[in-house]
């Protein structure tokens, strides 16, 4: 595939600007204008738009292929998430912080609420949080719980396990709770050492 610079045509332009209506501003002092005009491509918009369209579909679609990583990833579809979010286009985000305004987003309570007891009948857990964000949000959230579970109860854990593969929020989170991480390194044959996992 060309570079959009091996496309560039001196003398060709994508864009084509009105005269300006408006009084000029002042020119840059000197000391901050290049000596020299910045080597850009000169290309139409129509060969712009087929040149990142093309470059775009080498890069891995989230939307169109299987996405073997976490949390993060697999709630993140542009095409969804698109639809989704049009469900709550009219409710700002601080309504509910207005006088009676908790008339007005009963509606995204009610998905909110439904979307939680069906995660609970699917996963047999008592609650779930709609809260968290993102997957190291809600690793975050996860490992606070877990902290908050065993100081009710007395429980002195130290420790938390996280292989050498890990997203680096796993340790980090881990970590921020006052735990001490033991990295258990990968193995020739590409998963978790379970031998050294297994040590005491």
């Amino acid at each position: 595939m060309e570079l959009i610079f091996e496309k560039s045509v001196s003398g060709r332009s994508g864009v084509s600007l009105p005269v300006a209506d408006v009084p000029r501003a002042a020119e840059l002092p000197e000391n901050l204008r290049r000596r020299e005009a910045a080597p850009l491509p000169e290309v139409s918009e129509l060969d712009l738009v087929r040149h990142f369209t093309n470059l775009s579909r080498r890069n891995f679609a989230i939307d169109t292929n299987f996405y073997p990583l976490g949390s993060c990833t697999m709630k993140y579809n542009p095409r969804i998430l698109e639809t989704a979010a049009g469900l709550f286009a009219d409710c700002h985000p601080m309504i509910a912080g207005l006088p009676g305004g908790e008339r007005f987003t009963q509606g995204s309570l009610g998905i909110i609420h439904e979307l939680g007891s069906l995660l609970c009948e699917i996963t047999g857990m008592d609650e779930v949080a709609a809260q968290p964000l993102a997957g190291a949000h809600g690793e975050m959230t996860g490992i606070m719980m877990i902290a908050a579970y065993h100081k009710a109860r007395g429980n002195r854990k130290r420790y938390v396990i996280v292989p050498d593969s890990s997203h680096g929020t796993n340790p980090a989170s881990a970590a921020m709770m006052g735990y001490e991480i033991i990295t258990i390194p990968t193995a020739p044959y590409g998963d978790m050492d379970l031998d050294l996992f297994k040590r005491p």
